[in-house]
């Protein structure tokens, strides 16, 4: 059977399965106003006696969520009318997580245009919380950033050629907020995107050792410190692993996860120009392994040195993407059980120059509703 008929008939059958992951999905949280239900965290090598792990999944306005006993995942709804009107977006949770700040607020973010992040921002410091912030020097003369400076959040930019491309923000050095999403309308309400909330004391550790080697010690792109302290964290069962580029060797840790897999390999890819990556990939399938991603058309277009050309003459599953405006996912999913994610494009510029971040979930539910996501994209894809 070709790949083609394979990815078709696996969507279909994911499809009409409603729970076959422990994923449950009720519809409408009791609290989506975005506070959170006491959760159950525990940070332990024992495998043990640990609560259960389940995702309840529920939509935003303009958005799918899924929440467990600690982590909440968020994906954008472009096709929403409430993404029209821009509201009801995925970045609500965090506000609302920012307004219930406590001590420290710590953002590194490519670009900020939303007026709600703003405003939660100079609230924070006008009650006392230390809020810091780390940007591309780029994007720094929009007028958020400019407000923020003119409040007196301080602001600082990479001023390299390289890119400050990370997208997290750290809460009371207990909780992370990252993923593929800039703080922008576009973003947020037209842009195929990601955020996650990570409650983790060992894993806000690694982040903000990661915004303090900028913000603190002005080390950013190729001028680094390689300390991660905690590079595998165990929560409740489940492994993440957490990786900064250029300081980690992202691109040789996704190889040797892609050279064992075992099954199935799929990814969403805003840039994707690494060869090393796109190898790996293709000689799984020469392997039998069902391979199938989305790339974003723009990028195909520009990039010089794109995998997609090699991906179709390898008779591929992988589509241009049908968002109008930016499919901007870099996510690849291994097996139905490993998703690696964040701000990191599969690209040289993300491994040696541009400041990234890369978290990798060991855990199939996670997996699971990573790949309700794929099969939006994918079934919207130029196929």
């Amino acid at each position: 059977m070709k790949q083609s008929r394979l990815i078709k008939v696996l969507i279909l059958i994911t499809l009409l399965v409603n729970s076959g992951c422990g994923i449950n999905n009720p519809g409408l949280l009791d609290n989506p106003d975005g506070t959170e239900t006491p959760e159950i965290q525990v940070e332990t090598t024992a495998a043990t006696e640990l609560p259960k792990f389940e995702l309840i999944e529920s939509q935003l306005p303009a958005g799918y969520s899924a929440h467990g006993p600690w982590i909440d995942i968020y994906f954008t709804n472009p096709e929403s009318p409430q993404a029209a009107q821009e509201t009801g977006g995925i970045e609500g949770p965090l506000v609302a997580a920012i307004d219930r700040a406590r001590l420290t607020v710590d953002v590194a973010i490519y670009s900020l245009s939303l007026a709600s992040i703003r405003k939660a921002l100079i609230n924070a410091q006008n009650r006392g919380v230390q809020v810091r912030v780390v940007m591309e020097s780029g994007n720094m003369d929009r007028s958020a950033p400019q407000k923020l400076i003119e409040s007196g959040v301080p602001v600082l930019g990479d001023r390299r050629d390289g890119l400050m491309h990370d997208k997290f923000v750290v809460i009371d050095r207990s909780d992370v907020w990252m993923g593929t999403m800039n703080f922008t309308y576009s973003g947020t309400y037209k842009d195929n995107n990601q955020l996650i909330h990570i409650r983790s004391v060992k894993v806000a550790e690694n982040y903000t050792q990661e915004f303090n080697e900028m913000f603190v010690d002005d080390l950013f792109g190729a001028n680094i410190a390689a300390v991660t302290p905690n590079q595998e964290v165990t929560i409740n069962g489940t492994k993440l692993e957490v990786y900064f580029s250029p300081d980690d060797g992202v691109a040789n840790r996704i190889v040797e996860i892609l050279e064992n897999a075992e099954e199935s390999i799929y990814f969403m890819a805003f840039s994707f120009t690494s060869d090393e990556i796109g190898q790996a990939m293709r000689v799984q399938a020469e392997n039998g392994l069902i391979v199938a991603g989305v790339m974003e058309e723009r990028q195909v277009k520009s990039n010089i040195g794109t995998e997609y050309d090699f991906f179709k003459q390898a008779r591929l599953d992988v589509f241009i993407d049908g968002n109008q405006e930016q499919m901007h996912h870099k996510t690849i999913i291994i097996d139905e059980k490993i998703v690696i994610t964040g701000s990191y494009n599969f690209s040289r510029s993300a491994e040696i120059r541009n400041d990234e971040n890369v978290i990798i979930f060991h855990n199939e539910i996670i997996a699971e509703f990573f790949i309700k996501e794929f099969q939006r994209v994918f079934q919207q894809a130029q196929q």
